[in-house]
C-alpha cells in the first residue's frame, strides 16, 4: 500500500473546477496586477457573500505574505499587535512580523482561543503605566478562524473581543488560512457577513482550501489602508498575473464551492475522529474542523509514521503530539485506509 498523507491541508494541486478554468485560458491574455475582468468578479462574489458592497478586496499569494503585509502596513512603526502565544504569526512565520518592524505582544491561550477580558487587561495595563511612551503600543488583535488547533470562535466570542477592541481602538484582523473549514464545521455559527460587520480586516485563505495558491484580504469598509494597493507593492506581494489568483476565488465563490470543499475536510475528520475514540486513542484537543491532535507514545507514532505522513506537533513529556489533516481533497478511501492502521 502506497504511503497515506495527512501532514498538511496544501498538499494536493487544486480543486479540479479550478484546474478545468485555468486550462481553457490557454492562449489568452489579461491586463496586470489583478485589473482584469476575472478579479473583478472575483472581487464581487467575495464582498456580495460578506455583504460589503463598498468593501475592498486584494488577492495575495500566501498566508505569511498576507500577515506581514496587512498587519505592516495598518500599524505604525511603534506599534504592536496582540496574538496568541501559539498563533501562527507568535510561531511559525519565522519572526516575520517582528521583521517588519512589530512586536508580537503574545497572551496566554486557550486550546489556541484568547479570551476578551485577557486583551482589555493588556490594553489597560498599558495606558495605566505611566511609562507607556516608552513601551511597544498595543494597536492591534490578531487571530485565526479556526486557531492553530483547529478550534473555532463562536460569535459570542467574537463579538466580546470586536467590543473590547472598539474600546481600545484596536484593529481586529481575522488570519482565515483555513477558514473553509471553520464556515463549514459543526457547531459552528459565525458567517462571512459576522466576519466583515465585527473586524477591521480578514483573509479569506485559498492555499489551504482548494486553490493552487492565493488569499483574499477583506476590508470591510472602503479605505482602511489608504494606497494599500501600493504599499502590497512595496511588500513584493503583488502578483503581475493577478488574474490567476482572481480567477481561483472567482471559482471557489461560485455555486457554494468554497464550503463544499471545507464541508468534506471536516466530513472526513469527523469519521477518524469516531475511530480514535473506539480505538481509545487520545486526542489532545478536541474540535470540528479539519485538525485532529493525537498524543501518541514515541512508539505508536514510530509505527504509524512508517505508513502515514502526519505532522509533528509538539513533545509531551515521554510522549508527542502528531497532527492528522485532512482536506478539501481527502477521500473516503483514504479515510478508511487510515482507520485500518490506526
Amino acid at each position: 500500500m502506497e504511503k497515506l498523507y495527512f501532514a498538511s491541508d496544501y498538499m494536493e494541486t487544486a480543486a479540479p473546477e479550478i484546474i478545468e478554468r485555468l486550462a481553457a485560458l490557454s492562449g489568452k491574455k489579461f491586463t496586470g496586477y489583478g485589473s482584469d475582468e476575472i478579479s473583478e468578479s472575483a472581487r464581487e462574489k467575495i464582498k456580495a457573500a460578506a455583504g460589503t458592497p463598498e468593501g475592498e478586496v486584494y488577492f495575495l499569494v500566501g498566508g505569511t505574505q498576507t500577515n506581514a503585509t496587512v498587519i505592516d502596513t495598518m500599524l505604525r512603526p511603534y506599534e504592536g499587535v496582540i496574538a496568541a502565544a501559539t498563533g501562527h504569526v507568535s510561531v511559525h512565520e519565522a519572526g516575520a512580523i517582528e521583521y517588519g518592524g512589530h512586536k508580537v505582544l503574545a497572551l496566554p491561550a486557550e486550546e489556541g482561543k484568547i479570551k476578551a477580558k485577557d486583551i482589555d487587561r493588556l490594553a489597560e495595563t498599558y495606558w495605566n503605566d505611566e511609562n507607556h511612551e516608552h513601551m511597544v503600543m498595543p494597536a492591534m488583535v490578531y487571530i485565526s478562524q479556526p486557531t492553530e488547533y483547529g478550534t473555532l470562535y463562536s460569535l459570542k466570542e467574537l463579538r466580546e473581543i470586536s467590543r473590547v477592541c472598539r474600546k481600545w481602538k484596536l484593529a481586529l484582523y481575522v488570519d482565515g488560512a483555513r477558514l473553509a473549514y471553520g464556515l463549514s464545521a459543526r457547531g459552528n455559527d459565525v458567517t462571512l457577513k459576522d466576519l466583515a460587520s465585527l473586524t477591521d480586516v480578514f483573509y479569506i485563505g485559498g492555499t489551504k482550501c482548494g486553490a493552487l495558491l492565493g488569499e483574499a484580504v477583506v476590508f470591510p469598509k472602503k479605505g482602511t489602508v489608504p494606497h494599500f494597493f501600493t504599499m502590497v507593492k512595496q511588500h513584493g506581494a503583488l502578483l503581475a498575473k493577478g488574474w490567476a489568483a482572481g480567477l481561483q476565488f472567482d471559482t471557489l465563490f461560485t455555486g457554494g464551492l468554497y464550503e463544499k470543499l471545507g464541508r468534506n475536510g471536516d466530513e472526513m475528520a469527523d469519521r477518524i475522529r469516531q475511530a480514535l475514540d473506539e480505538k481509545g486513542y487520545v486526542q489532545n484537543v478536541r474540535n470540528s474542523t479539519n485538525q485532529i491532535f493525537l498524543t501518541l507514545t514515541h512508539e505508536e507514532a514510530r509505527r504509524l509514521s512508517e505508513k502515514v505522513e502526519m505532522g509533528f506537533w509538539e513533545n509531551k513529556g515521554d510522549k508527542v503530539v502528531m497532527r492528522i489533516a485532512t482536506s478539501w481533497a481527502t477521500t473516503e478511501e483514504e479515510t478508511e485506509a487510515l482507520i485500518k492502521l490506526l
